[in-house]
């Protein structure tokens, strides 16, 4: 295949399907007249990336998660600093994890690279150290943001900065088909189905399926024909068939984006790990709670530096509580099973939450322009005379 070389760095599941829209919106702007190399996951594999390494190496969120992992991190830094060098892409695209993807920039930057570097998903540094805009400055060429209150904390600081969107609006995640997935996984056709989603790293799932766990068995009394679906990726996939084995209700595991958003379209409610699966939810129209946990100097840090009312992105959007967030101390069984009660059977609750999910998803340019598209276009102008053919 003809075409500039677009070296992609994405560290985790949610930065890996960002990136494989980019990846699919960069052949259509070019007719099919670029190459990828780089760093992903499953979804960038589908779109043709051969990963320098395992994703899941990366992966890892939280100082005391980080901490023993850091001279694997360390080596994965400098083969890929080596395997950039020795590709001499057109451009390199950073895709959110800028614990790992900043790292990259700023050593580029330091060895006098010349190769345009764009960073797609602004870090929430503005969040909880405004200082750190600087830094993303001095190293990146162009920013892309996902949200709209973003961008103007980076451009004032000098950075080409550029609202987006987000990719989610255009992941199909309202086009699933829930009556083919209960036949095809044998589920009955009026029994209550809840999707939990107990986050993509092994620092989420390690901590939080043994609360989700525990809050299906107290849902299990009230709703004893509730039926559990656990939509998850290939790096915590075998973690998590071991553990929802031995949950009170039966569970039906899938993998892959399609799966995913048919046991959406099939689901009543849902229980998820903070993350971009919220807005997938959103698009989906289900009610959800938000629930996460960290380890314990994680969370003492967290409370001290991050000041933000809230952390589900329709919360934030809206900033109001929209969708019920059960954090740190507050994620346990007997504060979510109340929740989710709710959410299962009262229709004015979920009727309320639905009608805030939508104003969300409007603020977010739901209608408009694909994101992807505009990133593409972004990346694409960055490229030099001589690697634009």
């Amino acid at each position: 295949m003809d075409g500039p070389l677009i070296y992609l760095i994405a560290g985790e599941p949610s930065g890996d399907l960002l990136a494989a829209r980019l990846m699919a919106a960069l052949r259509q702007a070019t007719g099919g007249q670029v190459r990828f190399a780089g760093i992903g996951g499953e979804s960038m594999r589908e779109q043709g990336l051969d990963s320098l390494f395992p994703q899941a190496d990366l992966a890892v969120m939280g100082l005391a998660e980080v901490l023993p992992r850091i001279p694997r991190i360390l080596r994965r830094l400098k083969e890929t600093l080596a395997d950039i060098e020795a590709r001499r892409p057109a451009v390199i695209v950073t895709v959110d994890s800028w614990g790992f993807t900043g790292r990259v920039a700023k050593r580029l930057k330091a060895a006098g690279s010349t190769i345009p570097r764009l960073h797609y998903v602004a870090p929430m540094v503005w969040a909880w150290k405004a200082k750190r805009v600087h830094q993303l400055a001095a190293c990146l060429d162009v920013l892309l943001c996902l949200l709209p209150n973003e961008a103007p904390a980076f451009a004032a600081a000098g950075l080409r900065t550029v609202y987006v969107g987000h990719s989610v609006l255009e992941s199909g995640a309202d086009r699933g088909d829930g009556a083919a997935f209960r036949q095809r996984e044998g589920l009955p056709e009026a029994a209550p189905l809840l999707t939990v989603l107990p986050g993509s790293r092994r620092s989420e799932t390690s901590r939080l399926l043994p609360v989700f766990g525990e809050t299906v068995a107290r849902l299990a009394r009230r709703f004893p024909d509730l039926c559990v679906v656990v939509p998850t990726v290939e790096t915590v996939a075998g973690e998590v068939r071991q553990a929802v084995a031995h949950w009170a209700l039966p569970v039906t595991v899938v993998t892959g984006q399609a799966n995913r958003y048919d046991a959406f379209a099939a689901s009543r409610a849902a229980l998820a790990a903070s993350g971009t699966v919220a807005l997938e939810l959103a698009m989906a129209g289900v009610p959800m709670a938000i629930a996460y946990r960290l380890s314990p100097v994680t969370a003492f840090l967290a409370r001290r530096l991050i000041k933000l009312r809230f952390v589900c992105l329709i919360n934030l959007l809206l900033d109001r509580a929209v969708v019920p967030e059960l954090l740190l101390g507050d994620c346990r069984a007997e504060r979510l099973a109340p929740v989710l009660e709710g959410l299962l059977d009262d229709d004015a609750v979920r009727a309320a939450q639905r009608a805030g999910q939508d104003e969300a998803l409007a603020v977010l340019g739901r209608g408009q322009d694909s994101p992807s598209l505009r990133a593409a276009r972004e990346v694409l102008a960055l490229l030099k005379p001589e690697n634009a053919s």
